[in-house]
């Protein structure tokens, strides 16, 4: 299905968009630039096998495109260097390529294949405003969303209504962090924010009701 028409009030901040990303795109090649050398020494070393990985997935529009990684398996089991690609999201970071191509976006929805698409049930005309922006190699449903479709599809439509340069900035500083110290305690490092500002809120209307 092609890319729905522009209007020409929506083109600066298109332009915008894209220079923001492919800005960032740049920053990243630049800074993971002696990580994609170990990485690739890494890799070929642990089984001698091809650095990348290439799949095709559903971007904007729902348009078909081959979505770049750092391999992570071989014959269908995770290598030992995959689990450390894994656990860190740095396998996702040879994305940069399809920012610079235009593809993906820096932030946005986690880019499915036509298979998951379809398992999932979002072939509807309801699920469209789903590819209305690009795919993301970050975004809300990658770092805070549940693993249930659902709750999935829920931050994605919340990412399209509520996406900014601010927003993004925010997200792709948090990624950063999961890349230095991993996943799972980035993770759980914001549920215990959260908590806190949670609790912190109950105080205060308590004392001021």
């Amino acid at each position: 299905m092609p890319n729905s028409p522009r209007s020409p009030s929506t083109a600066p901040t298109e332009l915008a968009r894209r220079a923001f990303d492919i800005s960032f795109a740049l920053i990243g090649c630049n800074i993971f630039a002696p990580f994609f050398l170990i990485a690739s020494a890494l890799i070929k070393l642990d089984d001698g096998g091809p650095v990348l990985f290439r799949q095709e997935r559903v971007g904007r529009g729902r348009r078909r495109f081959s979505i770049l990684k750092f391999r992570t398996m071989r014959k269908g089991k995770v290598t030992r260097v995959g689990a450390w690609l894994r656990a860190t999201g740095l396998d996702e970071t040879a994305q940069f390529l399809n920012v610079l191509r235009g593809d993906m976006s820096m932030v946005g929805p986690r880019p499915l294949t036509q298979a998951d698409i379809e398992r999932l049930g979002w072939t509807r005309k309801e699920h469209d405003s789903r590819w209305d922006v690009n795919p993301g190699i970050t975004g809300l449903a990658q770092l805070f969303g549940p693993k249930f479709a659902r709750g999935t599809l829920r931050f994605d439509k919340l990412y399209a209504a509520k996406r900014s340069a601010w927003l993004d900035t925010q997200l792709i500083a948090a990624s950063f962090v999961v890349n230095i110290v991993g996943k799972q305690r980035t993770r759980g490092w914001l549920w215990k924010l959260r908590a806190v500002r949670r609790r912190t809120a109950m105080i205060y209307f308590k004392r001021n009701r």
